[in-house]
């Protein structure tokens, strides 16, 4: 049997103690396969974003599991993670976190560059990505001179520059029109059937249509799973 990519086995999120416990995630089983794109759909507060934020070593489960490509992330330190982030994992954040003081294609080289890539090649590559999304006449600016849409875009190609095997998206066409929209999601649907595995949060059942499936969250627990094409 192949190896999931990644794998959440009786995850656990809770933030505090005692009666101020808040439990984000109670005990999540999922696997998603290589070649899969997986939607997570819920209402506001039922835990999508801590399910990504645990899948992508940003957070840490209380209990359970998470293992990408087998290995636990339980297992690995702070440099460790940050390796699995460079080279594995793509995260299209809601908050963007661009930085201010780079040019759009230099936010989108910056993990290949930190990975040891070449200057030169992770611009090419950057460069690649970002042309993908229409954005390649607006490579030399910087985040402030884009507007909303356009930074999410760069926000988008810097999650997926390089060979991510993992693409974890919280609400990525939030601040872009339909057209565009639906330009990203055939993009992430590309990268999924050339081999990756991704993870969409989105609250639009017409951007969900794009998955293989689709996982419900309510309070913190998986209460449905449907195939993709009951919702359209």
């Amino acid at each position: 049997m192949t190896t999931p990519v990644l794998e959440l086995r009786g995850a656990a999120r809770v933030h505090g103690s005692g009666t101020t416990a808040v439990h984000a995630l109670r005990g999540v089983d999922l696997q998603v396969a290589a070649g899969e794109l997986v939607a997570v759909m819920g209402p506001s507060g039922s835990g999508k974003s801590t399910l990504l934020a645990i899948a992508g070593g940003l957070d840490t489960a209380t209990s359970g599991e998470v293992l990408v490509e087998g290995v636990p992330l339980s297992g690995l330190d702070g440099s460790g993670l940050a390796q699995l982030r460079r080279r594995a994992v793509g995260y299209v954040f809601q908050e963007l976190n661009l930085l201010p003081a780079l040019t759009a294609v230099e936010n989108v080289a910056l993990p290949l560059e930190l990975d040891g890539t070449r200057a030169r090649d992770a611009r090419t590559a950057a460069l690649r990505v970002l042309d993908e999304l229409g954005m390649s006449g607006l490579a030399g600016r910087f985040p402030d001179d884009l507007s909303g849409g356009e930074q999410q875009r760069v926000a988008i190609a810097r999650a997926l520059v390089g060979e991510r095997r993992l693409v974890l998206a919280d609400e990525p066409t939030g601040a872009l029109d339909s057209v565009t929209g639906e330009g990203v999601l055939e993009l992430l649907r590309g990268r999924c059937d050339a081999g990756a595995a991704c993870v969409l949060v989105t609250h639009e059942a017409r951007l969900a249509g794009w998955a293989d499936r689709v996982v419900f969250l309510r309070d913190g627990l998986v209460v449905d799973e449907a195939r993709a094409e009951v919702l359209a």
